[in-house]
């Protein structure tokens, strides 16, 4: 019916179908429909339904490329490549947190699983290189009850989590940002910057909530990165949400001056 367009499906898994996994799944596929709608940076979601074995599931753009992950397995990004994919992923959970329309409401959504292997790069014809955020199957809806099982259990990556999010609290937006504080820290040294003493939850808590991350000079000290960059990384990666950017705006804008800045400087060179 689509003339040999190439898609994606994603099913859910047999072993899920219950009502709360199913509805779990049609709210992913809810979420990234309107959000793909309003961010290139996100991936879209192009239909929903019900196969006759009683698996739902959904259709999406089907991407060519490598996620974050495999993408930096040869070697760590360069800064210049950095600032660019790091925008694009921050715009996509700037459209996230936003929010998105249910039942005539704003309902804003907190990713809960940032982290590389989560964050897609294709080649745009048009665009060059673009990053879009996958995955919103464990986004958590500020619309959700409090007292929900979604909010007090721990879901999430525990080498990405924020210290709030192992502790099952209500999460928003900042925890989205320590973990995306992570994900850049990895991307540019190729180390994560808290390792904990065993892996386990109570050691990956541990380490969060009290271990200081690595320091760029100790992880990389090839890497000559502007200072602004390192304090914005350093910052997302606080231990208390208070202490890191307000927003992803906040992170947009600094990222956008400091790629500006070393433009302004390396035309200073050539001339």
């Amino acid at each position: 019916l689509l003339g040999g367009v190439t898609v994606a499906v994603k099913f859910l898994s047999q072993t899920l179908l219950n009502s709360q996994m199913k509805q779990r799944f049609a709210d992913e596929a809810r979420t990234g429909a309107q959000l793909g709608q309003r961010s290139i940076h996100i991936v879209r979601v192009l239909d929903y339904g019900v196969h006759r074995n009683e698996s739902p599931f959904y259709v999406m753009e089907y991407m060519e490329g490598k996620n974050l992950s495999d993408l930096i397995l040869p070697a760590p990004l360069s800064v210049e490549r950095f600032l660019r994919l790091a925008r694009h992923m921050s715009l996509g959970l700037q459209c996230a947190h936003e929010g998105i329309k249910i039942d005539g409401k704003i309902c804003k959504i907190v990713h809960r699983d940032v982290k590389p292997s989560n964050v897609f790069v294709i080649t745009d014809p048009g665009l060059g290189e673009v990053a879009k955020v996958l995955d919103f199957g464990i986004a958590k809806l500020f619309r959700d009850q409090v007292d929900s099982s979604q909010t007090r259990s721990f879901m999430g990556t525990l080498a990405y989590c924020s210290p709030e999010q192992i502790e099952g609290k209500d999460l928003d937006a900042q925890s989205d940002i320590y973990s995306l504080g992570i994900t850049m820290f990895e991307v540019l040294t190729g180390k994560m910057p808290i390792e904990p003493e065993a892996h386990t939850l109570l050691s990956w808590y541990k380490a969060h909530r009290d271990k200081p991350p690595k320091r760029f000079i100790d992880a990389a000290p090839w890497l000559k990165l502007p200072s602004a960059l390192e304090e914005l990384i350093m910052g997302c990666m606080a231990k208390t949400p208070d202490a890191r950017p307000s927003s992803t705006d906040e992170i947009i804008a600094l990222l956008d001056d400091i790629k500006q800045e070393r433009s302004s400087n390396n035309n200073k060179k050539t001339t």
